[in-house]
């Protein structure tokens, strides 16, 4: 019998990403798309701001249920759940960051990555 897991492209794991986090009601959604990057780590970062530690392990969650329910994957890696300030979803073409407000400006990533194609998403 074949393996029930769908192999999820990364435009498909992009949007499942942002599902989970609207969800949850992340805040201030940019969707970067690294593509045409010549050095880039992955096809994008998706970064949201959570208002409390209990909202940013919401969305994380929230990130994790969506994902695994379309594709029957897990993050490759996880960190930042014990700090509760940042928390980085690894999917490999995918990376999710949920960010505490103040942590988000102070590691700015929109701009490290500022060559990248930024589209913010519409709160829903």
């Amino acid at each position: 019998m074949k393996d029930s897991k769908i192999e999820a492209n990364s435009d498909i794991l992009a949007e499942l990403v942002v599902k989970g986090m609207q969800e949850k009601k992340a805040a201030d959604i940019v969707v970067m798309n690294l593509k045409s990057l010549k050095n880039a780590v992955s096809d994008y970062f998706i970064i949201a701001s959570a208002n409390s530690d209990t909202q940013l392990d919401a969305i994380a969650n929230a990130i994790e249920e969506e994902v695994y329910k379309a594709t029957k994957q897990n993050p490759w890696q996880s960190e930042g759940r014990t700090n509760k300030e940042w928390v980085l979803l690894d999917y490999v073409d995918v990376v999710a960051h949920v960010f505490l407000k103040d942590k988000r400006e102070f590691y700015a990533l929109e701009e490290l990555w500022g060559d990248a194609g930024i589209k913010h998403v519409e709160t829903v």
